[in-house]
Order: structure tokens, then sequence, then C-alpha cells
């Protein structure tokens, strides 16, 4: 193919010598987006990528393809609130999901439409927490690219705002108290409060009473010692106790505080958990009695539940705080109620204590070898008493079941073929029923396994693959997915980009490399901090074993990832750029020299590394896409995409990272950038996802041979060469 002229890049000569390291940084000025210079060079991006696509010959079928795949309806489990059922919808046709309630007579009605709110499709459902009667519901909206979320209160039975909006709530945790007139949440500090430039989180926990203006909100948690803490909040079926998780950033640990609500306006909190000293993650919630139900990592890296006994709790002589609550903080005094299986990570449970049972049920879900089991266990003992049947080898989440005291629990289900789709499970009966899912307009034949490859240091790593039902031959046109950062397990989910690619007759296949969490902490440890490359060395050796399989070839393979999965792919293709015939990153991290000033970076240290530390600094400058880009290396095609404003990772990794490729590739394929107004990191219109994933896939498949309207996925060039693939002999296969 010809090579394409690329607009022109200032290239600086910035060299910055960071504890003795010469680091060059040439694109600096890419990173004021307001800055006339970096619009201009990025609109002439923005026409280079149209004219490209203009000549992609199938992009129309791909987008026709990807509209078929895609799903709509109810997707998740209901949160059951006294009389009403909570549940999101996503009609076929909306840019944005609706939230429904349902009474007891199931009468259905929407409560909340974003497109009436925001008929541009820009403002959508983020989140929100029915209080424990149903009276009422506290929801947050969220508009693209804009840092705001407002929280408002409406009335349950007709819709109606009985209070808000309360400001600076962006990623929040709200929790009711019994009798839904008040309610702890949440909130940033006024940027009035903040020095000039402070992009820190600072978050405060507050107490909120209907009709109170915000600004009267008492904090009752958190304070200038903890800038980038997240927290999470639970309380007691009898509004009694409250439990705080306090993570900086996404750590791998965590801190929990308790404390009596008898004064809910100053309640005095005691720490539970010293995350530092313990080195593990602990999630509480409240058993019926008062004890502590936890989800721990603590001694077990696939992890365990156990109890913490409450003791009385301790008079305090504050007259403005509550009495202390007293657990037992010694975690050799925790009682195991489930124990750690090493070969199935524990994924969440939930607690059935309903008093139509005859005895209060603990619902257990884990993944085995990547599929997921629901065990039921008494309670009281832990002991196990029968596995839940499932409609086949495919992924649960989101347990959720009715408050203060629930009989059945709702759980969601998919797999590679089946859309999500909402199953409950009722503690009386016993049986499991399905009562609600998503459909898609066509959901091809898919033949979902996993297998495991070496890497280069002789660790088994787990891998999907996802291909065309029935004999498969190949070599095949494949793309490869990976993400590999913050203990986030990859599973064999129903993905639209992967129906449509195996629909076309592609193999998708995803490597589970370490950084992730398919094998438990150790597994997120072993790729994290200073291990980083081990996760890119791992998706290169996946890109490897397909290739040395006959599975494909290099000409045929695409790898593609998405915000911390971008920073693999790219990494990993900048390392050995001879692997892939094209790779494709959505909002990835790629100059992990300055990431800490770009969107929630600062955030991520403990998963990446910060640069103010020289031997962190070494480990990040040792796979930094960015500062690993060489001039004159025949690179694969890149397509490197990105919100206008991301608020997450930032937009400069993707411009930096642009202008260096397009400067140095020594080769003919193309280096490419897509930006899109009006969506964000995530949870974008759904017709600017869908326009994003058809692209992408026209993208890989123009440069690995794929062909939507051609079922088979032969190479343009004519050649029908194919040979039966299986997998090598001693690679461990799962899976149906």
């Amino acid at each position: 193919m010809a090579r394409l002229f690329y607009p022109a890049a200032f290239r600086g000569d910035i060299v910055e010598d960071l504890f003795g390291f010469p680091v060059s940084d040439p694109y600096r000025w890419l990173e004021n987006g307001d800055d006339p210079r970096v619009r201009e060079w990025a609109e002439a991006q923005d026409r280079l990528f149209r004219t490209c696509r203009a000549g992609w010959r199938e992009r129309r079928s791909w987008a026709a393809l990807v509209d078929q795949v895609s799903s709509y309806g109810v997707s998740e489990p209901p949160m059951a609130r006294g009389p009403f059922l909570f549940l999101t919808e996503w009609p076929r046709g909306d840019e944005q999901r609706r939230l429904l309630v349902v009474d007891a007579e199931g009468n259905r009605r929407v409560l909340v439409d974003p497109g009436r709110i925001d008929p541009s499709g820009q403002t959508g459902l983020h989140a929100w927490w029915p209080s424990r009667e149903g009276e009422r519901v506290a929801v947050q909206m969220e508009v693209a690219e804009q840092p705001g979320s407002d929280i408002v209160v409406l009335d349950a039975r007709t819709g109606e705002t009985v209070d808000g909006p309360l400001p600076r709530a962006r990623n929040t945790s709200l929790a009711w108290l019994p009798g839904g007139d008040a309610f702890y949440y949440v909130s940033r500090v006024p940027d009035e409060d903040l020095a000039p430039g402070d992009t820190r989180l600072h978050r405060r926990v507050r107490l909120h009473r209907i009709g109170t203006p915000d600004r009267r909100d008492p904090v009752v948690f958190g304070g200038e010692d903890a800038p980038d803490h997240y927290y999470g909040l639970t309380i007691s079926a009898d509004g009694r106790f409250m439990a705080i998780t306090a993570t900086a950033g996404p750590a791998p640990r965590n801190d929990v505080y308790v404390a009596d609500l008898t004064g809910p306006e100053a309640p005095r909190f005691v720490r539970f958990v010293d995350g530092d000293a313990l080195g593990a993650r602990v999630l509480p919630r409240f058993l019926p009695d008062g004890d502590l139900l936890l989800v721990t990592d603590h001694q077990a890296p696939c992890g365990r539940v156990c109890v913490a006994r409450r003791h009385d709790t301790v008079p305090n002589a504050r007259h403005d705080a509550g009495p202390a609550p007293r657990y037992d903080t010694d975690p050799a005094a925790w009682r195991d109620l489930v124990a750690e299986d090493p070969e199935a990570p524990l994924d969440e449970c939930v607690v059935l204590d309903d008093p139509a049972l005859a005895r209060p049920l603990l619902l257990v879900a884990r993944a085995r070898h990547g599929t997921s089991t629901l065990t039921l266990h008494d309670l009281g003992t832990g002991r196990p008493l029968t596995d839940l049947p499932l409609p086949g080898a495919g992924v649960v989440s989101s347990l959720r079941t009715a408050l203060p005291h629930g009989r059945r629990a709702w759980f969601g289900y998919c797999d590679a073929t089946t859309p999500p789709a909402v199953y409950r499970y009722d503690g009386v009966t016993g049986t499991v029923e399905h009562e609600a899912g998503a459909t898609a307009g066509r959901t091809p034949e898919i033949r979902s396994r996993v297998v495991r490859y070496r890497a280069g240091d002789g660790t088994e790593i787990p891998l999907f693959l996802f291909t065309p039902a029935g004999r498969l031959e190949g070599p095949r046109p494949t793309l490869l997915y990976g993400y590999g950062s913050f203990g986030m397990p990859m599973r064999p989910w129903f993905f639209p980009a992967a129906a449509a690619w195996v629909a076309a007759g592609g193999i998708y296949a995803v490597a589970c490399v370490r950084g992730g969490g398919e094998e438990g902490q150790r597994w997120h440890d072993a790729g994290r901090g200073p291990h980083k490359h081990r996760a890119i060395g791992d998706f290169n050796d996946a890109a490897a074993w397909l290739t040395g399989t006959g599975m494909t070839t290099r000409d045929r393979l695409a790898s593609y990832g998405q915000s911390a999965g971008g920073l693999l792919v790219t990494a990993a293709a900048v390392r050995r750029p001879d692997l892939y015939a094209a790779v494709v990153a959505e909002g990835p991290l790629c100059d992990m020299a300055r990431y800490e000033r770009f969107g929630l970076g600062r955030t991520w240290t403990e998963e990446f590394g910060t640069a103010t530390d020289p031997e962190q600094l070494r480990w990040l400058l040792e796979y930094s896409p960015y500062h690993h880009v060489t001039p004159g290396t025949s690179y694969p095609a890149f397509l490197l995409t990105g919100a206008v404003t991301d608020l997450q990772t930032g937009e400069a990794h993707v411009t930096k990272m642009c202008a260096a490729l397009q400067h140095a590739t020594g080769g003919d394929r193309p280096i490419l950038m897509r930006r899109d107004p009006g969506t964000a990191h995530a949870a974008s219109p759904a017709s600017k996802e869908r326009a994003l994933t058809a692209d992408i896939l026209a993208f890989a498949a123009e440069h690995t041979g794929l062909s939507p309207d051609r079922h088979g996925g032969t190479n343009r060039s004519g050649d029908r060469r194919s040979v039966l693939v299986n997998p090598p002999e001693g690679t461990y296969v799962s899976g149906a």
C-alpha cells in the first residue's frame, strides 16, 4: 500500500534528566489541547482518518453486522426494595438505558428516561440507589466529557424530584438510613476550597437529610491526609452500624472503619482493618446479629469468606459522638466460613436471611477455569448445601437480593453466544428461573474454549478462544484482546466485537495475562508495578502461540486493547512489531513517565509505579510505549482511538503516541488517530459505541483480510491454503 503523508508535527528537543535518566519528550506541546497549534494538528488528523476510512471497502457491512449482534433489553439484575423492583432497560434505538420501577402487581413504569432529559443522547444514567423501603431513589446522571455528576432524589411512585441536586458526587458511594429520610454519600471538596491546579480526588463522606441544603451536609469521614482515597459505604439492616472501606486508588489493600450510628451526625469511627499492615483487601457487610461478614484475600489469594465477631460497644465520653463498636481486629480470630479454593477465585457472595427461609443462606460465585459456579452454603456454618444449575459454561455477575432481608437472589448470566440474561433463585422453593434478558438481532454460533500456553518463563497462561462453530481450518484472521491490569479478570462474556468478528469467520482470542485477576491476587501481583513487563511478554507470547500453532499468521493477526489494555497492546507491539499486522488501542496509556499528570493517573501509582521515585521510574521507562518508539522501524498499522476529552486517562496519550509513530515508522502501514467529540472514556451513547466498534473491526479486517461479506475470512490475495487447527499436544483444554 502507498505510504501516507502525515500532518506535520513539530518535534521538540526536550530531554529531561530525571534521577539520572535522560527522558526525551519531543511532543510535549501536544499535551495542551487548548493550543491552536494542537487543535489544527488534531483536525488534520481527523481529516486523514476520515479519508482512510472512506477507503475501507466493507466498513458499512461491519457496521450492519455490529448492529445485528448488539444486545438490547434488560441486561442486569434488579434491586428489590420494599414493594418495588428497580431495573434498567436499553430499548433498541435508544442512545442510553432507562430506569424502570415495577410494583408488587407487576406494573412497569419508566422512572428515568435520559432520552427525554437530553434528546442528544449525551446524558446517561450512571447510578441509582433506592431507599430500603423503596419509596425514594437517589439517581446520578453523567454527561459525556463533563466532570460534574449531581445526585437527585426521586419519589418512586410519581417520579417527581423531591431533593437535590447534590453536586460534586462523581464516582460516589451512597447508603440510605432506614426510613428513607437521610443517607450518607461521598462528594468532592468544592474547587474554591482547593489550591489552584490541585486535581486530586479530595473526597469526603457526608450525611444528607432530605430537604436540607447540601452546603449544610456535615462531613462524617475523610480528611486532608487521604487526598486520593475512594470510599465504599455499607449500613447494617437495622441502621445501627456503618462500615467504610478506604482505598488509595486501585490499591490491592484497603482500610475498614466501623461506627455506631447512635449519633448519625458525628459517628465515632474505629479502624477495624489497617490495610497497610494486613496487605490485603477486606470487604465487609453486616450480618443480622451485628457480626461482620468479610470477603478477603488475606492469606487467601483466591479469596475466602469469614466472620468477625462483634462485642459490646464502648461508651464515648464525647457528647457529640456515638459509642464505638468493637470487633475482632486480629485476623487470627476471624472464623472461616467458606475457605479459599486455590483453583477457583472468589467473585462475590450474597446473604439470604428472610424469616421465611428454613435457615439463613450464603450464595457464593466463583470462577473455575474462567467459567462461573454458584454454590449455596449454610450461613451459620459455611457448610456447602448444593450447586445451583446454570444455563451453560458462562459468566455469573451482580448477585443481588432484597434489603434489608431477602429470600430471593438475582444474578446476571452470559456467555460467548448468549447476551446478558437475568435469573432468579428462590431460597424457599430452591428453584432457579429465567426472569428477563437482553436480545440481539443475530447471535452467531461460536465455539468457546480455554487453552493454556507457556510464557517465556514457563508460566502457563490461560487463553480464551472464540471460533466459528464446526470444523476449524486455518490460518484465519485473528483479533487478540488483552487487559492485564488492576486485577481485573477476563471472562468469556458476550462481547459484540467478538461476536461480529467470529460471525465473519475470524478467530477472537483473549489472553489472560498476568496483572489481571484470573488466578487471584498472586496473578495480579505477578504483573503489576515492577513486574508489568511480564504482562507485556505474556501478550506477545500469546501472539507467538497463535501463529506457531497455525491458527493464524503474522499478516492475519491484529491486537486490541482498551484503556490499560491499550497500554498493553501498544507496549507489546513496540517491543515486537514483527508479530502483528495491526494494533488497535482504545483510550490507552502511552507516556508512562507523565501518566500521573493526566486524568486519574495519579491514583494508579499502586498499579504502575510513580515517576517521582527513581526505582519506580526505571520500571515505567522499561516499557513505556512512547519512549520506545524507534525511528526506521516497520510498525504494524495502528489505530489509536479516544475521546476529545478523556477524564480517565487523558487525551494526550493518543496524540503524543500518534505523532511519535507517524514520525518513526519505516513501513507503509498507516498510523491513524480516531477522535470522537461527545463521548467519554466509557459509557458513550449507543450509536457512537457501535460506530466505534465498527471502525475498529473494519480497520483490523482491512489489515488481516477478514471479510464480513465472505464468511470464512480468506486472505484477499486469494490464498486459500488451509490446515485443520487443533491445540498442540501438551496444552490443557477445557470448556464447551
